[in-house]
Order: structure tokens, then C-alpha cells, then sequence
């Protein structure tokens, strides 16, 4: 068996390892990624969740999240605007090709695809390296970037699984004691995404088959609720596409959910069983809407994984891990707004040191089929539509508590049941992933364990990556191409009391500057306020819209801040772009106003 030494080892080529892989090469260390499958991004790519959800404002869009989102725009051909559960859909190969593309112009990442762990390698409360099985490497820091956090129970890493009770953290929405709920699914429950297309009225797809032992009236509600076309824009892609994850009576998966970490052969039967789950509601969705909608057969390389390929993702979408016991654990109350405010409190440590190294504004959002669990609150009005609560996570939550020579970097943070509902999602796990690899590489340089790394150190360096700087305290009003970006990120990192409850820096004047995009379109009609953060357009121009009544949503903060100052029934002018599926008006821009009298 073949044996390799390297400064840092990533283990699993999903969001988080991969975003750690390649922020410690550019840092400028020695790293080896190890992936199972020949795409890199996991619910990016393979796991074919092409509609990421959370840090869609403009200030949010830093980091390797920012540089990822631009170069989608560079590389989708129409732009990413097609859905209404997301600002952001694209062709899963095209979030593939880039992360690929990413990884190999860094010629100190090595990247072997194909292998799985096997064992981790340990000296003493040292993680070493990890054994896979084609070769052995061994590494001065290890990264866990595995789907379900295999690193942390081959290492015997200290890890949770499933529900904790209120009286361990205190969470407002957590249970006190078990229930049904709480017995049916120890875990969120995941999703085999299945790619649809519509091929046209005069087009008849080729039929998808009925799989045995699945119950078809699990799904019927779906249609109850929406109207077929609107449940299909929910995750339209470019090119007539259809992303189907859909969670109320649709693919998610949740039967015995602890056959995922008992054993290899449990846990593929249970792959097994939700790929059959997703190709039954694709049929059933067929059945309903005609044949004109079939697979998208060629979505996803066949021959990459063992069961999906062609239409379905390489692996279910996971929601949830193994969770590391690490020396610092989310809570809900940390995702939580502020008693009269709208961000989370930043994490302060003992000594008065805010860790905040990664951060999302998602709402906390759990999947459980056809049950629902009561969640206090973090979702905000802004920009004329709902999002959530910013918060911060600290770096203490990716080192484990007991070990050494290893950090985690995906969904396997050390984080609650209750709170991974907002941690798991996409950006954020872009965002830990990136501080991961970056903590990983300063501490080689410095020849220290992640426990004693100073994460001020830590701070700065992502602050002023010269490639993908990101930001690390979430300002409503900052984004990153604001000349006062870095001054308040540092300011508030420094100094956590002036941090303001209302989420928005003190800056000068407000800074208007979008990602790179395709030209905006003009319009005009009569704006119409119809309540806090909810604005209108009455459309006159352009000719083909005219008479509409479309919803007016920005992801910009200057923008933003001229909505709430419009009075009510004026003609209006401006840029931005339409989306049918949701019948908003992103703008961009507000060009002109009315003159005073």
C-alpha cells in the first residue's frame, strides 16, 4: 500500500472539504484531498442541490461563497435567477467543473478521487492520518470533510447524534423529553434529488418506471397544495429543468435513519430505498403532469457512483451528521436574534475574544416528513421579502474537545440538533469550510495543535486572503467592495459591545456594487407600499409586462434603504431583472425619481 505525507489531509470532497482543501493550498501548505467521487462540491454538485439557500444578500456574499457565486454567473449561460426557493440556480456540472477547475490550478493539491476511510490513524490522543484503500497518508493536521462525519467515529472522536433534551442547553425549541417525533427520526431526514426536464407540449418523455414497495399516496397532497407549476418553478433550473427536493409529501427520506451510521451494508440499503423513494415521486409527478416531463438523463456522469447517475445526484442531499464534541458547542440561542434586534449576538468567549471565523442568516429549518417541529423564530423582513437572522460561528466548534491534529469542516461541526437546522446550509458550510483549511495552514506554519491557535490570528488571515477575503461579522450595509469593509470587521471583532443590535455598520454613505451579472432590464409603472418591507411595481414598461403586479426584492442594501424611503403611488424607474417563477422584480437598481413639486 502505497504511503504519502503531506502538511494537511481533507478528507471528503463535499462543500466544507473541498473549500478547506483549497483555501490551505493557497495559503500556501501541502495538501492532499481524498474524495469518493469524481465531483467535488457535494450539495453543490454531486448531491445535485443547485439552488443553494441563505447568504444571498450582497454584504453576505464573501469568501469562497462570493467567488463561487461569480463565477457561476460567469459560466451559466442565462443567468441564475430561474426558481422561487432560491436567487440561485444553475446546472449541477457547472458547480463541478469549477470547483475541479479550482483545485487543480493549485499545484500543491493533490487530489485522488474514488477511496473512502478506513481507519484513522492515532498516536495516543493524536490523530496521525487516515488509512484508505489504495494508499495511507499521513499528515500534520487532519480535516473531517466527510458527508456524516465517518472521520469521527473510525478516530473514536467524541460525536453526537440525534435530539438533546432543554434540559441540556436550554433550547427554547428543543423537546423536554422524547416523542414521537423525536422516535421516528433521530436526524433530519435526507434527499436523493432527482433531475426533471420539460421537453414541451409536442414532446413525449420516455416513461419512468414504478418502483416496487413504494406507497404512491405518501405523495398525493403535493398537488393539493400547489399548482403544478408552481411546485415545479419551486427548484427550476436553466434549460426547462427541474430540481426535486421537496420536502412536504415529496423526496425526503427519513425510514430508520440510524441504519446511516450502523453499518456500511445498513447504511446502502438505505441508499438504496431513497433513490427508489425519489424515482417513485418522479414518477408520480409524471403520472400527474403528462409526459411531457421525464428525466434529465444526462445531468449527472453515470459510472461515478454506485446508485445514482443520470438524472439522480451521486448521494443523498444529508441534513445532518455526526456532530463533533468540540470545545465549543452551538446552540439555538446563538442563532437567535438579540432581545429587540435583528442578528444574532456575536460569540464572545471566557476571555472577552469574539471567535467568529464563519456565518450564515438562514432560517432554522428541519425536515421531518409529514410531522413538524415547533421552532422559535429567527426569519426577518428585508429587502421587501423574508430571510433570516445572521449569526456568527466561533472557531472553537471545528476542534474537537479531546483530540488533536484534527479539525472538522463540514455538518459535523459541534453544533446542536436544534441549531444544525441553520448551520447545514450550503454558504455557510462554505464558510466553515474555508476557515477550516485556513486555520489548518497557520497552524503548520506556526508548528502548533488547532486548540492553541490564536483565532485572532485566524481572523485576520481570512479578513485578507488575497483571493477570496471573507467577511466574518454580518453587517446588513457592508458589502465587501465597500471602502470601509475591512476597518468595521475589524472594528467589530475588537470591540463586540459596539456591535449594533440593528445588524448595520457604521459607515459613512452607503455602498451600491453588484456581482458581475447579465445586463439588467429597464422598468417603469407606479410604485405601491403595502406594508413594512413589502413593496410593488404596476408595471407600464416593458410592453410585455405591462399590467402586472410584480413583488420588488433586492439584495442590496442601498437599494434597500431607497425602498423604505418611497412614498406610496409614485411612477418609478429602474434596473433590475424578473423572475416568472416567483413574479418578483430584483432590483438593482433605482435609477430616477420623481422630481419634488
Amino acid at each position: 500500500m502505497e504511503c504519502l505525507k503531506t502538511d494537511v489531509l481533507v478528507v471528503g470532497g463535499g462543500t466544507g472539504g473541498t473549500a478547506a482543501a483549497i483555501q490551505a493550498a493557497r495559503r500556501g501548505v501541502n495538501v492532499i484531498l481524498v474524495s469518493e467521487f469524481s465531483w467535488l462540491g457535494g450539495m453543490l454538485s454531486a448531491a445535485g442541490v443547485s439552488a443553494p439557500d441563505g447568504n444571498e444578500l450582497l454584504a453576505f456574499q464573501t469568501g469562497l461563497w462570493g467567488a463561487f457565486l461569480q463565477e457561476l454567473q460567469r459560466r451559466q449561460v442565462g443567468g441564475l435567477d430561474h426558481a422561487w426557493v432560491s436567487f440561485f440556480t444553475y446546472e449541477p456540472a457547472i458547480a463541478a467543473a469549477i470547483f475541479a477547475d479550482w483545485v487543480r490550478s493549485l499545484p500543491k493539491l493533490h487530489w485522488i478521487a474514488g477511496q473512502t476511510p478506513q481507519e484513522v490513524l492515532r498516536q495516543g490522543d493524536r490523530v496521525m492520518g487516515v488509512r484508505f484503500e489504495s494508499c495511507l497518508v499521513k499528515a500534520k493536521v487532519t480535516l473531517d470533510g466527510t458527508e456524516l462525519g465517518d472521520l469521527l467515529a473510525l478516530g473514536e472522536v467524541p460525536y453526537r447524534w440525534g435530539w438533546e433534551w432543554r434540559a441540556e442547553f436550554g433550547e427554547p425549541s428543543a423537546p423536554e423529553h422524547p416523542n414521537q417525533l423525536t422516535d421516528c427520526y433521530p436526524v433530519q431526514t435526507p434527499t436523493w434529488v432527482v433531475v426533471m426536464q420539460d421537453n414541451g407540449a409536442a414532446n413525449q418523455a420516455a416513461k419512468i418506471p414504478a418502483p416496487d414497495g413504494v406507497s404512491f399516496c405518501d405523495f398525493e397532497p403535493v398537488f393539493e397544495q400547489y399548482e403544478p407549476l408552481d411546485f415545479m418553478n419551486y427548484g427550476r433550473l436553466p434549460g426547462n429543468r427541474f430540481m426535486i427536493n421537496w420536502p412536504n409529501h415529496g423526496n425526503d427520506y427519513g425510514r430508520d435513519l440510524n441504519r446511516l451510521i450502523q453499518s456500511a451494508e445498513q447504511r446502502l440499503a438505505f441508499f438504496q430505498e431513497a433513490m427508489r423513494y425519489s424515482q417513485a415521486f418522479a414518477h408520480f409527478i409524471q403520472q400527474h403532469l403528462g409526459d411531457r416531463y421525464g428525466l434529465a438523463n444526462d445531468t449527472f456522469p453515470t459510472g461515478a457512483s454506485p446508485l445514482g447517475g443520470g438524472a439522480f445526484a451521486l448521494h443523498p442531499y444529508f441534513r445532518e451528521s455526526r456532530r463533533l464534541v468540540g470545545l465549543s458547542t452551538v446552540h439555538e440561542q446563538d442563532i437567535l436574534p438579540q432581545q429587540g434586534g435583528c442578528v444574532a449576538p456575536l460569540p464572545v468567549n471566557d476571555e472577552g475574544i469574539v471567535e467568529a471565523i464563519a456565518f450564515g442568516n438562514y432560517a432554522n429549518d428541519h425536515h421531518y416528513p409529514n410531522m413538524t417541529l415547533p421552532l422559535r423564530s429567527k426569519s426577518i423582513r428585508w429587502g421587501g421579502r423574508w430571510t433570516g437572522t445572521p449569526f456568527a460561528l466561533p472557531y472553537r466548534c471545528l476542534v474537537p474537545s479531546t483530540v488533536t491534529g484534527l479539525l472538522v469542516c463540514e455538518k459535523n461541526i459541534s453544533v446542536s440538533h436544534i441549531a444544525n437546522g441553520a448551520t447545514r446550509l450550503q454558504p455557510v458550510v462554505l464558510g466553515i469550510g474555508q476557515a477550516a483549511g485556513m486555520a489548518a495552514a497557520l497552524c503548520v506554519e506556526a508548528g502548533c495543535d488547532p486548540a492553541a491557535l490564536p483565532v485572532q490570528r485566524l481572523q485576520d488571515a481570512l479578513l485578507t486572503d488575497p483571493v477570496a477575503p471573507a467577511a466574518l461579522v454580518p453587517c446588513w450595509n457592508l458589502p465587501p467592495q465597500h471602502p470601509e469593509w475591512l476597518h468595521w470587521q475589524r472594528y467589530y471583532l475588537r470591540h463586540p459591545e459596539a456591535y449594533p443590535q440593528h445588524g448595520n455598520a457604521a459607515i459613512a454613505r452607503p455602498c451600491s456594487t453588484q456581482i458581475s451579472a447579465p445586463p439588467a432590464w429597464e422598468f417603469q409603472g407606479t410604485f405601491r407600499y403595502r406594508g413594512v418591507q413589502d413593496y410593488a411595481l404596476e408595471v407600464t414598461h416593458p410592453q410585455e409586462l405591462r399590467g402586472k403586479t410584480l413583488q420588488l426584492v433586492t439584495l442590496d442594501a442601498a437599494v434597500n434603504e431607497v425602498m423604505q424611503s418611497l412614498p406610496n403611488d409614485i411612477p418609478l424607474k429602474l434596473e433590475g431583472r424578473f423572475n416568472p417563477a416567483g413574479n418578483w422584480l430584483k432590483v438593482d437598481n433605482i435609477s430616477s425619481l420623481p422630481r419634488s413639486s
